[in-house]
């Protein structure tokens, strides 16, 4: 009997360790850069440093091997490099905002978290076997999410900074739920479409060509959307308000593959940006500021001004096409260079090329997120891991659009190179999620073909039987013309 070899497919463990390698000394030599560049002398730290994020990085890269062998050896060593790349230009702005009296500084609390999200994605791998798990989960993911979104209008536990209601506050150290949020409203989200994407898909009328869902199908996922984008609303956090709107109207169209939804997305969309303009001060200055950056009245304003997007303006047109090197730049003239205005400091002193170079580490990141979700056999996990690895790009289009008066500013974060705690964190976890999604996606399918029966040897064929020489044998297939084909060969 013939069976259909079967199809090996190597791990790539050892490529992804090439990979590491180049990630870390990325990181590391940025590191030796600016500090040899601003000071004179490469930093004393730096061979803690690199043997700090070494560590991280084995660390992380043995955990897989042991946990998800099969995981894609790609996504990992780009999260560190993006990483790295982020705690070397938060160093810089440390060196050029520097005060002796204050060791505590951007960089090394950026280190720290690096170093918390990294093990918390090793825990998650070691403790999420399958991510089928989690759709067990659905309906707590929906509760979970809306009470991480609430957690800030705590009174005694919520804080508001910069006029944003967003952060808690727990001892000295202070989190963002929303960041979190986002993850479990993409499990709610998978767990929800996945089982009823069908009747979302087909029943319901039809409308001007677009054909519409049932309300009584839509109506669960829309409350939870909308209670959502309330509370975001009340809390002055429109930026994530609008990433979980991108998330919530691209996972339906990956359950759906309607095109209705992107149309009601974006008319969704211009009409809750036109009302909070109009119904919201703090809105209505940020188009303003967009609209009218160089008008020397907005420009001066003291509270929702444009001065802060101008300065990143003109940070990045003094960096040209090949920028004024590491460390050469005036980046620190820009508030909050570290956090919200990362991506001007950046490109002031990488340029056009540098920046460009690191948005396409950001592509193949999403880029291997969306081939995971290709590639894998169910359906919860290509929802997931689709939803997850939009959000990344969402977000990144929303940043790089706001710092470039492409769309008004949002107040959001690139993920891996802004500082901030609670987005580190959760950026690794969905990291985390990508491996342990696209190990399953990788992983070679178990073969269902019984091993063929062993014929005696002491049992002679009789002789009075010959085989007719009018009818030839199949090449390769001595005993049955039959041809097994392991479950999903077809769809390869």
């Amino acid at each position: 009997m013939a069976t259909v070899a079967e199809h090996s497919v190597r791990p790539r463990r050892g490529a992804e360790l090439g990979l590491l390698a180049i990630a870390v000394l990325l990181g590391v030599g940025a590191y030796a850069i600016i500090g040899l560049t601003v000071t004179g002398e490469i930093p004393a730290n730096t061979r803690n440093y690199s043997l700090g994020l070494a560590a991280l990085a084995l660390g992380s890269h043995f955990v897989l091997r042991w946990r998800a062998p099969y995981a894609d050896p790609v996504i990992l060593p780009v999260a560190i490099a993006l990483n790295g790349i982020g705690l070397a230009m938060i160093y810089r702005l440390d060196l050029a905002t520097r005060n002796n009296d204050i060791p505590d500084t951007f960089a090394s609390r950026q280190l720290a978290w690096t170093t918390f999200g990294v093990v918390l994605a090793c825990l998650v791998l070691v403790v999420l076997r399958d991510h089928r798990t989690l759709r067990r989960f659905t309906y707590t993911s929906m509760l979970v999410a809306l009470g991480l979104l609430m957690l800030p209008l705590v009174p005694g536990l919520g804080t508001t900074i910069n006029g944003a209601r967003i952060w808690v506050r727990l001892g000295s150290q202070s989190l963002q739920p929303a960041e979190f949020a986002k993850i479990a409203l993409a499990v709610f989200f998978a767990g929800y479409l996945v089982t009823n994407r069908e009747t979302l898909a087909l029943a319901g009328p039809r409308v001007l060509g677009l054909q519409l869902p049932r309300w009584r199908d839509l109506g669960p996922i829309l409350l939870v959307w909308g209670a959502s984008i309330a509370i975001l609303v009340v809390q002055r956090d429109l930026g994530t308000s609008l990433l979980i709107f991108g998330l919530f109207v691209a996972m339906l169209y990956l359950a759906t593959e309607r095109l209705s939804w992107i149309v009601i997305g974006l008319v969704l969309f211009l009409g809750g940006a036109g009302f909070a303009a109009v119904s919201f001060s703090h809105v209505g200055a940020r188009f303003d500021a967009w609209l009218n950056a160089f008008d020397p009245e907005v420009f001066n304003r003291a509270v929702g001004g444009s001065g802060q997007l101008v300065r990143g303006l003109f940070g990045m047109a003094s960096g040209g096409l090949f920028g004024t090197g590491w460390g050469e730049g005036r980046p620190q003239l820009v508030p909050y260079a570290e956090s919200d205005f990362i991506i001007p400091a950046l490109g002031e002193e990488l340029g056009l090329t540098g920046l460009v170079a690191i948005l396409l580490l950001y592509l193949v990141l999403v880029q291997r997120g969306l081939r995971t979700a290709i590639g894998v056999r169910d359906g919860f996990g290509k929802l997931l891991v689709g939803g997850l690895a939009f959000a990344i790009a969402w977000q990144c289009f929303v940043v790089v659009g706001g710092v470039t008066r492409l769309i008004p500013l949002t107040g959001l974060a690139m993920p891996f190179l802004a500082y901030g705690g609670s987005a580190l964190l959760a950026n690794w976890v969905i990291v985390a999620l990508l491996l342990r999604v696209s190990d399953s996606a990788r992983r070679p399918a178990p073969s269902s073909s019984p091993p063929p029966a062993a014929t005696p040897a002491s049992v002679p064929t009789p002789p009075s039987v010959p085989t007719p020489p009018s009818v030839p044998t199949p090449e390769g297939d001595d005993e049955n013309p039959t041809q097994v084909v392991r479950p999903g060969e077809a769809m390869r």
